[in-house]
């Protein structure tokens, strides 16, 4: 079996997944049309060639101004959709949604219109692609305490369709314990926990993520190997790591692939998985940045079932729902 088969057959989770980070540019102007949205970019050719990234913030000027097509519930469940297929094509079993109802309710559209329009289309994948999801929403780093409380509020009547909350945006400056009473508040509302830390913000972040946010899962994480004592209670406690290579690559957080540091968190014993964070953005879905991995690091068939089952661990799902799972990738596995 050659390498791309094997890792489309391995069932693994997505766990690090910006939905708005999905929009390719075709539909990104099918959807302007439709909406009546002028892009600053004239064509889908033109848009692509502006994805010359120098750093993060550089991203998310263009990322925030894409998201602008994004009006009605129909555009967010055609988006969810769309990024359903590719991930099951992919081999993903099951995928966990990061939104940003921020960024949407500021240009005035209902937090109700993105749920409904997300959670529809995740309802169609489990039915028809065999896909299962979770939502979990984000809050904006680089908004205030005050403006993550108020969407937290919108979101506090539809508690029972969000399954928890994170933290993106521009991380530089916006330490997680800027909101660290807004995620005391979520934990008390019972739901699952998790941050971006450690991707351009130093490994302090990552412990104010632990510490001061109580988070379950590290988004990104790869500086934590800057600090050995870190590195160490990562392993004791199990954290898992939602690593998207192509991301930082893309970011320049590594100068290309062949000097990123998965390989060694791999061999640390870190619980390291792999993501595609924006993959409309970054070049390319789960299975690409297992691909281009594997490929740049020579990373073991092993490597490749142990980034899967992680992820399968990682999720928050029952252990009903992930025993089969882990059956089958056992079972791929031992075919090889």
């Amino acid at each position: 079996m050659d390498l791309k088969a094997f890792i489309r057959r391995l069932p693994k989770a997505e766990l690090h997944l910006h939905i708005e980070g999905s929009l390719e540019p075709e539909m990104m102007f099918d959807l302007a049309r439709r909406n009546g949205v002028i892009l600053p970019y004239a064509s889908v050719e033109e848009t692509r060639e502006a994805y010359a990234f120098s750093d993060l913030q550089s991203f998310l000027d263009i990322y925030y101004a894409g998201a602008a097509v994004l009006i009605h519930e129909r555009d967010f469940y055609e988006l969810a959709m769309a990024y359903f297929r590719r991930a099951q094509a992919d081999g993903v079993v099951h995928a966990e949604l990061f939104f940003d109802p921020q960024t949407h309710t500021a240009r005035g559209v209902a937090f109700e219109t993105v749920l409904a329009g997300l959670e529809r289309a995740g309802q169609d994948a489990l039915a028809q692609l065999g896909v299962s999801s979770r939502l979990i929403l984000c809050f904006l780093r680089h908004l205030s305490e005050a403006d993550a409380f108020a969407i937290l509020e919108q979101a506090r009547p539809h508690r029972h369709r969000i399954h928890g909350v994170g933290l993106d945006s521009s991380e530089q400056g916006h330490p997680p314990a800027k909101f660290e009473r807004v995620f005391a508040c979520c934990h008390d509302l019972g739901l699952r926990l998790v941050a971006h830390a450690g991707e351009e913000g130093p490994p302090s972040y990552v412990w104010e993520a632990l510490d001061r946010l109580r988070i379950e899962r590290i988004d990104h994480g790869v500086r934590a190997t800057e600090d050995p004592e870190l590195v160490a209670r990562l392993v004791r406690e199990r954290i898992p790591l939602t690593v998207c290579p192509l991301s930082n690559i893309k970011l320049r957080v590594f100068p290309d692939m062949a000097q990123h540091n998965l390989k060694h968190m791999l061999d640390r014993g870190l619980c390291v998985t792999l993501n595609s964070d924006d993959p409309a953005y970054f070049g390319g879905y789960i299975g690409q940045n297992f691909l281009e991995i594997a490929q740049a690091l020579n990373l073991s068939r092993n490597d490749l079932v142990t980034l899967a089952r992680n992820s399968l661990h990682a999720s928050f799902v029952t252990h009903a729902e992930r025993a089969p799972w882990l059956v089958e990738l056992e079972a791929v596995a031992g075919q090889d």
